[in-house]
């Protein structure tokens, strides 16, 4: 059985951080893409950051680039978002994902992500002003 757990969400306040984490199970962790999805309420879900496990390469959305780091453990089968500096558009639910795309094509697929990827239930995420 297919499984991504994510957890690391919460409240904070602008300019603060986060580490989410996805711990995934029941695949190949180390050939896939995977990455975060986020979507705020009113707005369409978007890619925030992926990776491909294969060769480490990252991809982030400009709203992101330089505040969040993303990193994946292939021995722990366990994926990372480092969030700092969080501004208050940066709330929204955040959901991992894994698809046997490369991390660049797996965040940039239209209409909010692969529907046939994998997908955890979401962690929420809330930075105040």
């Amino acid at each position: 059985e297919v499984q991504l757990v994510e957890s690391g969400g919460g409240l904070v306040q602008a300019g603060g951080s986060l580490n989410l984490s996805c711990a995934a199970s029941g695949f190949r962790f180390g050939v896939y893409g995977i990455g975060w999805f986020r979507q705020a309420p009113g707005k369409e879900r978007e890619g925030v950051s992926c990776i491909s496990n294969s060769d480490g390469s990252t991809w982030y959305a400009d709203s992101v680039k330089g505040r969040f780091t993303i990193s994946s453990d292939n021995a722990k089968n366990t994926m990372y978002l480092q969030m700092n500096s969080l501004k208050p558009e940066d709330t929204a639910y955040y959901y991992c994902v894994a698809d046997t795309l490369p991390g660049a094509v797996l965040c940039t697929v239209p209409g909010g992500g692969p529907p046939a990827g994998y997908w955890g239930q979401g962690t929420q995420v809330t930075v105040s002003s």
